[in-house]
Formats: C-alpha cells, sequence, structure tokens
C-alpha cells in the first residue's frame, strides 16, 4: 500500500469561500438537497454540491497518471466505484485504447448525463454490495466517493474493492491533518459521513484489509 497523490492538480483549480458557503443559507437544507445526487448536487446552484459540472478535460492529466503507473494496456479491465458523470473513465478509454472501463454510481442523473462514449459501460450500484464476480478487475478505483458511506458502509465497500480487484486498487478519500483543516472541511462538505484523519483513515484500511494504494484531499 502506497499514498500517491494524483489529485491535487484538480482539487487545486477550484477556489472555496469556507465561510461563505457556511453563512449563505441554511446548510442543513443544502446537505439535504445534495445527499439527494440527482441534478441540484451535479449542475444546479453552488450551494448544493458542484455548480454545474461539465466536461472539461480536467481529468485528463490524472487518467495519464493512472495509466503509466498502473501500466494499464489495451484488454484491461478498469472499474470506478462512485464514477459521477465518469469523465476519469471516459478519459481512461482515450489514453489506453480498447481499455474495457466499468463505473457504478447511485445517481441516475449523474450515469445519464455521462459522455455517451462510455454510458453503456455504466450502471446503478451501491459500493457496499458490487455486481460483479470475484478477481474480476484489473485496476479498481474510486476518487472521492467512499467518505459519503457510514462506517457499516464503508466497511463493507473496502472488501467489495478488495474482493473484485484482482492487481491494483486505488482510493481518494477527504481527510485532515490539523485543527484548520477539520474546520475548512466540515464548513465545506455536503456530502460526507466520516471525518477522519490519515492515522483514521489508516486503521480502516488495516481493518478491512484493503491493501491499495490511496490518497487524499485536504482543505487547506
Amino acid at each position: 500500500m502506497a499514498y500517491l497523490d494524483f489529485i491535487s492538480p484538480v482539487h487545486g483549480r477550484t477556489s472555496r469561500d469556507y465561510l461563505g458557503r457556511v453563512n449563505e443559507g441554511s446548510k442543513a437544507e443544502a446537505a439535504e438537497v445534495a445527499r439527494r445526487f440527482d441534478r441540484e448536487y451535479w449542475d444546479g446552484d453552488r450551494r448544493y454540491g458542484y455548480g454545474g459540472m461539465r466536461y472539461d478535460g480536467r481529468w485528463r492529466p490524472v487518467a495519464r497518471a493512472l495509466a503509466d503507473h498502473y501500466g494499464l494496456e489495451a484488454g484491461d479491465r478498469v472499474l470506478d466505484i462512485g464514477c459521477g458523470k465518469a469523465f476519469l473513465l471516459h478519459d481512461l478509454a482515450l489514453e489506453v485504447p480498447g481499455l474495457r472501463v466499468v463505473g457504478i454510481d447511485i445517481s441516475r442523473y449523474a450515469l445519464e448525463d455521462a459522455p455517451k462514449a462510455v454510458r453503456g459501460a455504466l450502471g446503478a450500484a451501491r459500493a457496499r454490495r458490487l455486481p460483479f464476480d470475484d478477481d474480476r478487475f484489473d485496476l479498481v478505483v474510486s476518487i472521492n466517493t467512499l467518505h459519503n458511506l457510514p462506517c457499516h458502509d464503508l466497511e463493507g465497500a473496502l472488501k467489495e474493492m478488495e474482493r473484485v480487484g484482482r492487481r491494483q486498487k486505488y482510493l481518494v478519500v477527504e481527510s485532515y491533518r490539523n485543527e484548520i483543516e477539520k474546520m475548512n472541511l466540515l464548513y465545506w462538505q455536503l456530502t460526507c459521513e466520516m471525518f477522519c484523519s490519515p492515522r483514521e483513515w489508516q486503521w480502516w484500511f488495516d481493518h478491512c484489509g484493503y491493501s491499495g494504494d490511496h490518497g487524499f484531499i485536504f482543505f487547506e
């Protein structure tokens, strides 16, 4: 297991007004709307989520880094757990022609709004119970998803990643290293259920037998 940071360039492109999110209205109401993971979360007002998620190629460098690091080749199978609109899968398929990509998410809105080139490889499912055989995928990724699960579902999701991944795994979750980052995370998040330091995340990985690589998102 290794700590790998492929995500910081994407995360750092967004400016965030942490106090503004708390003070601009009822954050509790906004969180309730966000957790439906429907149009308002992806393409509605910014206070409910992304404020409009459109493909702009920003995930292409991440896809390239993943493909290079894990040595992906044509014919390899890649699963993205919590793929959202599947922009990463779309770019992975561009980076490695012949790659066999699969994505799952609980948001039917996101799946239906994904790029047409990969839409047929997507399906609605939950991370805690994946509809795939053991050792099905050469690489399993989950980017900015698993922290949205309560602890009992997180345990199942980590074990499912191990079950279906026969080679490599990589996940990214939100975390904090100090009190400032903890407060920023609390102010900014809308859907997070697991508020863990890196040391606490490591406990979860060990507890669930997760053997893959990982990265963290910090709100500095």
